[in-house]
């Protein structure tokens, strides 16, 4: 394949990845509110998809004796952790507020490089930090005095602190193994993130409790009726599996930079849905402010320092090694 269809190549996976992730909150809220609890919904969307990646994990069942640190950490925080904050979150706040404060993590990276790593920080990162904040106020429109649910914010803040630690381990996993082993398979991560995140979300989330009745039935977006199970199908593999394995392999078509700038349009992807499939329209102000917190974003993810290993797994836009490589 010529470098040039590789790259276009890459760059149609990267925008089938964020267009797959930025649908996963419009087709999880319906079934909330059908009466499933936001923890449930995250339980099938991770053990569902777990379940298909099976094989994937079993082909690189030595990533448990080499790296099982990095894999206990990605299930923990960019699986179970992301997507169980998020989730909740959209439970009681607009998808596309949810994400856009999600999308804070660039910016939170950003303190993790600086005062953690102690490596330098360009006058365009800080910019970007700014801008990302001031986006974020008008977002919540902390003029009204929060009018959001404030619960609801700070799950979402969870999120994006949970991304954080993507970030981090996107970072580390893509470094030889102290052993001398090769580094970790990005796929390979992905499958085992999501087999300990079921794990963990299987004794959080109780499913033996659900109400399942609730997946034989119908659900309303926006007035219509859609079938529980067809949802279910989406959120399992389209939001998760195949949100996650385009995005991995667009990071091996482009660079890791190119392509989490592309997933940066994750956020927009959720909001318009939102507005189309679910009818939650934002105000001008917060349209501003979803704005200028992407733009802080793209900013801070492409003044700060690449470093220089690869990515390694989850979904959500990349600053230190690469978001895309695969999310909640």
């Amino acid at each position: 394949m010529h470098a040039s269809q590789g790259r276009s190549a890459g760059l149609g996976l990267a925008l089938a990845s964020a267009f797959a992730f930025g649908g996963s909150g419009v087709a999880a809220k319906p079934l909330i509110e059908a009466g499933l609890d936001p923890l449930h919904v995250v339980w099938l969307r991770v053990a569902g998809a777990a379940l298909l990646m099976l094989p994937v994990a079993w082909r690189h069942r030595s990533l448990v004796r080499d790296r099982p640190v990095l894999l206990l950490g990605f299930g923990l925080l960019a699986v179970a952790g992301v997507q169980a904050c998020y989730f909740a979150a959209i439970s009681r706040i607009p998808v596309g507020v949810a994400l856009l404060v999600e999308y804070l993590a660039p910016a939170l990276v950003l303190g993790w490089v600086r005062f953690v790593q102690r490596r330098p920080v360009t006058r365009a990162a800080a910019l970007g930090v700014v801008l990302a904040v001031g986006g974020l106020a008008c977002v919540v429109e902390v003029w009204a005095g929060l009018s959001f649910d404030v619960v609801g914010l700070l799950l979402a803040l969870g999120a994006a602190c949970c991304q954080v630690g993507y970030f981090v381990l996107s970072d580390q996993g893509g470094d030889a193994s102290p052993g001398g082993a090769e580094p970790a398979h990005p796929v390979g991560v992905i499958a085992y993130g999501l087999l300990i995140g079921a794990l963990v979300l299987t004794v959080i989330a109780r499913p033996w409790g659900m109400d399942w009745s609730v997946l034989g039935g119908s659900t309303v977006m926006d007035g219509a009726g859609v079938p529980a199970w067809l949802l279910l199908v989406w959120i399992v593999l389209l939001a998760t599996v195949i949100a996650y394995v385009t995005g991995v392999i667009s990071v091996r078509l482009l660079s890791p930079a190119v392509a989490g700038v592309v997933a940066c349009l994750e956020a927009v992807i959720a909001t318009v849905l939102a507005w189309v499939l679910l009818g939650e329209h934002l105000a001008a102000p917060q349209l501003i402010g979803g704005a200028l917190v992407l733009a802080g974003a793209l900013i801070a993810q492409s003044a700060t320092p690449r470093p220089p290993s690869g990515p390694v797994a989850s979904g959500v836009p990349d600053v230190s090694a690469d978001r895309a490589d695969a999310r909640l």
